[in-house]
């Protein structure tokens, strides 16, 4: 029983990993690169993983594939998870999920002298990319350190 445990865990895993990497390729794709951010698709992966989502995937496919007695349904089901992750892929949709995601509306932000309204578009590790309604661009801005420690 241990061992299909443990095998249940890392089809799981595989499984889940697949799915997560088409979806933020998608993202990656029509909504980081499409707005011109400078980010490494390995950063974006690795900085927008949900610890929750991914244990509830892991728990899911590694018993649909270990566990459940019918290949045919669970190959069905991965296959549907499958073509729902990749509808990222299409430009609309990409950049749609994309602002769903990142896209924070209605911000005020100050560096200095200067007052910035707009949106932010993506928030990295080191630095903002946000949309100025005046200056109708898109601006990297460094994130401060207090907003590194939030």
């Amino acid at each position: 029983m241990a061992t299909k445990l443990i095998t249940a865990l890392i089809a799981g895993m595989f499984f889940t990993f697949f799915l997560d990497f088409f979806f933020i390729l998608g993202l990656f794709l029509n909504y980081i690169q499409a707005q011109g951010i400078d980010v490494y698709y390995n950063v974006l992966f690795a900085d927008h993983q949900s610890f929750l989502l991914f244990v509830v995937g892991v728990l899911f496919f590694g018993y649909l594939f270990v566990f459940f007695k019918n290949m045919k349904v669970s190959s069905i089901i991965f296959v549907l998870s499958l073509i729902a992750v990749n509808l990222t892929q299409i430009p609309d949709v990409g950049k749609w999920v994309g602002e769903m995601i990142f896209m924070q509306e209605n911000q005020v932000l100050t560096e200095g002298k200067h007052t910035y309204i707009g949106k932010v578009i993506y928030e990295g590790r080191q630095s903002l990319w946000f949309y100025d309604e005046e200056l109708q661009e898109i601006l990297q801005l460094p994130k401060t350190k207090k907003d590194m420690n939030e």
